[in-house]
């Protein structure tokens, strides 16, 4: 009886077939065959699925980047191609993408206008740059720039003219070359051994000698010479040359454009140079010098061109152009020919000299006080 009862008991303990089998989840299923001792008769049950738990997709878990690596190269941290930033900044990877760098045109640098070939890209320029000025430069002549004075010739030959007719100028100045000895005589020591009186035997009044004499001291001192002047730019020979006595701002502008042939020079308080900006742009009234620069900006860097063809267009309208002929040192035959041409052109009569031809810009300039 013992042993009946020992045999009950390790059947009840024993696990009894299931008819129908279920196959466990796959926790449990990889919990209990992994606990289990292979038993052959457990070789023919079907393999555990692993079905997933949920239908979200596990996404990576993402590593922030604490600090820079410095070795890593440019080409490693570029943005890929076809991947749009806006130019932002992306904070979640501490990752800055710079925006697209604009593109910088050059500023374009003239030439003096006595190099080879600059006065025809200068007009090509201007074409370009204002419509209203390229029918201007379809009908007058380019200008030449080829007069090669010295520097302190050119001022003195500036001053001996001021407030007087082209052919009293002429004279004077003649007579004026002569007492140095000719053209290449006038230097600052020589002008500075002529005295007032010397001076005033020839026409030089008292007020011009002293306007001379002046610009020989400068000279002399080292506050000038011809080689600083030529390589100044244009803002600092403006302020070094209107110290200078009898010598104001028109007359380095236009010392600068017929002298030295600087490019961009805009000569504000010309008359002529703005009577052209009203007839140019048919303005009410005239420009005062204060908003030349405003008007003219479009021409920049070959304004000395520009004004030019506003003293030719102005011309046009009847007033003769004597005071360039000054300027450019031109002869009085030149200037007499070139008179006489546009004369027949436009079949007028001759015309009176203009009193004050350097200040008077076309007749225009009068109101404009050389020197001051």
């Amino acid at each position: 009886m013992g042993e009946h009862t020992r045999g009950q008991a390790q059947s009840l303990i024993e696990p009894q077939p299931n008819p129908h089998p279920q196959p466990p989840s796959s926790a449990a299923a990889t919990t209990v065959l992994d606990s289990l001792p292979a038993d052959p008769e457990l070789s023919n049950a079907p393999p555990p699925t692993n079905s997933p738990a949920s239908k979200i997709p596990l996404r990576p878990r993402k590593i922030r980047k604490v600090s820079p690596d410095p070795s890593t190269s440019e080409s490693q941290t570029e943005t890929p191609k076809g991947l749009s930033t806006g130019g932002k900044s992306n904070a979640r990877n501490n990752k800055i993408v710079q925006p697209q760098r604009a593109l910088v045109v050059p500023r374009m640098v003239a030439r003096s206008l006595s190099c080879e070939g600059e006065v025809e890209i200068a007009l090509r320029y201007l074409r370009n740059a204002d419509p209203l000025l390229c029918s201007l430069i379809g009908i007058h002549q380019p200008p030449t720039f080829d007069n090669f004075h010295t520097p302190f010739l050119a001022l003195t030959r500036s001053i001996l003219y001021q407030q007087l007719a082209y052919k009293a100028g002429t004279s004077i100045y003649t007579r004026f070359i002569s007492l140095c000895g000719g053209e290449p005589g006038v230097v600052p020591e020589t002008v500075l051994a002529l005295t007032p009186q010397q001076l005033r035997q020839i026409g030089v009044s008292g007020r011009k000698a002293s306007y001379l004499h002046d610009l020989a001291r400068k000279y002399q001192n080292g506050i000038l010479s011809d080689s600083a002047i030529v390589n100044m730019d244009d803002k600092s020979l403006f302020t070094m040359l209107t110290m200078v006595n009898g010598i104001g701002s028109w007359s380095v502008h236009m010392f600068m454009i017929f002298s030295l042939h600087r490019p961009d020079v805009l000569p504000i308080n010309d008359l002529g140079v703005r009577k052209g900006v009203q007839l140019l742009y048919n303005l009410d009234d005239l420009p005062r010098p204060s908003q030349m620069d405003q008007l003219c900006e479009k021409w920049r860097p070959y304004r000395s061109v520009a004004s030019w063809y506003l003293w030719r267009f102005v011309e046009a309208k009847g007033t003769p152009s004597s005071a360039v002929a000054v300027a450019t040192g031109a002869s009085l035959q030149q200037h007499q020919q070139e008179q006489q041409q546009q004369q027949q052109q436009q079949q007028h009569p001759p015309q009176p000299q203009l009193l004050d031809p350097i200040n008077s810009m076309f007749n225009l300039g009068a109101a404009c006080a050389w020197g001051q």
